[in-house]
């Protein structure tokens, strides 16, 4: 595989650099340490698969894995960063990368899973497709907590303090209303206090 390398830190991207340039099935065709730099030079000399960090200087690693992307469709692209955060994570995969590695990953580790992108893979850290997991997770289980718009109006007015009475007059419905909509709240997010309620509701952007 033709490979391109941008790291910022230059001892990590000269041992990078020695690391795969000692691969059979590696040709490092170019190590950059900005995605500036990197940009510059991929049409000159064009890669098969980049490794890119995440934390750049400049421009950032996701903002380069893009538009690296965008240059040249069908090249593959996979993180290699500290970064562990779903925020992270899922903006480096929707800007274009197809695998997403951690800088504590041994160098065999790394080559595994630079031959499995290549081949057609999506090579994850065991915590990042743990991560990724438990988002898809997330978001199913985030159905049966799905509000109505007045118990959502609930929930919200719950927040800001206001009694069943306040609620009630606000939304221009009776008491008896509001605790059957806070009742019917509870169930869904299947809590049994105002405070754990809240948490949830926060938990999953509902509030």
């Amino acid at each position: 595989m033709r490979l391109v390398i941008v790291e910022d830190d230059r001892m990590l991207l000269e041992n990078l650099r020695l690391l795969l340039s000692g691969e059979k099935s590696v040709s490092v065709v170019g190590a950059f340490s900005s995605g500036e730099e990197a940009l510059q030079n991929l049409k000159d000399n064009p890669p098969e698969v980049i490794l890119s960090d995440i934390g750049l200087p400049g421009m950032s690693g996701i903002e380069f894995i893009k538009r690296a992307k965008s240059e040249i469709p069908d090249i593959e692209i996979m993180a290699f960063t500290v970064f562990e955060d779903r925020e992270t994570i899922f903006s480096a995969l929707k800007a274009g990368a197809s695998g997403y590695v951690l800088k504590g990953s041994t160098p065999r580790e790394l080559i595994e899973s630079l031959n499995t992108l290549y081949q057609g893979g999506a090579p994850m850290s065991p915590k990042i497709a743990r991560a990724v997991i438990q988002e898809f997770q997330d978001e199913a289980a985030s159905v049966q907590y799905l509000l109505t718009p007045k118990e959502k109006e609930v929930i919200k007015a719950i927040e800001k303090g206001f009694s069943y009475k306040e609620i009630g007059k606000n939304m221009c419905v009776s008491p008896h209303t509001v605790h059957a909509h806070i009742k019917k709240i509870y169930e869904k997010l299947q809590v049994k206090t105002r405070q754990e309620a809240l948490i949830k509701a926060r938990r999953q952007g509902i509030i």
